[in-house]
């Protein structure tokens, strides 16, 4: 299923979410640069969530060596860039079309500040469950899937029974459907069994882990629970 639109009318521009979409294709552009020239390992080796380097980090300044919290704090930039870098085409294009059809309403609901900091604050949560989950990891974990669940967790709670434009692919055919908003928290994580298609070519590969979806509950939750706490104050 293919969601392309929803039938949320909205006052105002969702410049944030031009902004973000903007940024992840620029940056996937420069990864795809980067690995035909052969660097898009160590670019991602450098930039993305690594949990153990990170939990190795947090040891030595603790126990070894103050001057150590210079490279937690260092690491833990790697939680905010880690959000915008992907590791396929199917990764990509599945985040920003949601994002794209579902990222509007929020916004419009939320303002372009509070959206912005529950993408960034859901991504980087994201990241934290994991390095908290599986310490021991060595795989770089990138992409944007923690923050955009929360934007659609924020969406079913104000939204539940919107209706969204979705093309269903029928082998060679496209069958137009409408389908409610709710089905695609189920939706959500089903289609990220394919986000191995069209895989960019990094050494040791990316997002190797088996606590991905726990991750992305807790930025769902993140979103529902804002919206909520919105909802109370308006």
């Amino acid at each position: 299923m293919i969601p392309i639109s929803d039938d949320i009318r909205c006052r105002s521009k969702p410049i944030i979410n031009y902004w973000l979409i903007g940024i992840n294709l620029v940056l996937f552009l420069w990864e795809l640069k980067l690995e035909l020239g052969g660097e898009l390992g160590y670019f991602v080796n450098s930039w993305g969530v690594i949990p153990q380097q990170v939990n190795e980090a947090i040891k030595n300044a603790i126990f070894v060596n103050p001057a150590a919290w210079i490279v937690v704090f260092w690491r833990a930039f790697s939680l905010l860039l880690a959000i915008f870098l992907h590791g396929s085409f199917s990764q990509i294009l599945g985040n920003l079309l949601f994002l794209w059809v579902f990222g509007k309403a929020v916004e419009n609901i939320l303002g372009h500040g509070r959206y912005l900091g529950l993408y960034l604050a859901a991504g980087v949560l994201t990241g934290v469950v994991q390095i908290v989950a599986e310490p021991s990891l060595t795989v770089p974990l990138i992409g944007a899937n923690g923050a955009i669940a929360s934007i659609l967790g924020a969406y079913v709670l104000k939204y539940p029974q919107a209706k969204i434009d979705t093309i269903v692919p029928l082998i060679i055919l496209y069958m137009p459907v409408e389908l409610p908003a709710f089905f695609y928290l189920f939706w959500w994580f089903v289609q990220q069994i394919f986000y191995g298609i069209g895989s960019l070519n990094i050494p040791g590969d990316v997002n190797q882990s088996m606590i991905v979806y726990l991750a992305q509950v807790a930025g769902l939750l993140m979103g529902a629970g804002f919206m909520h706490q919105v909802q109370r104050k308006a």
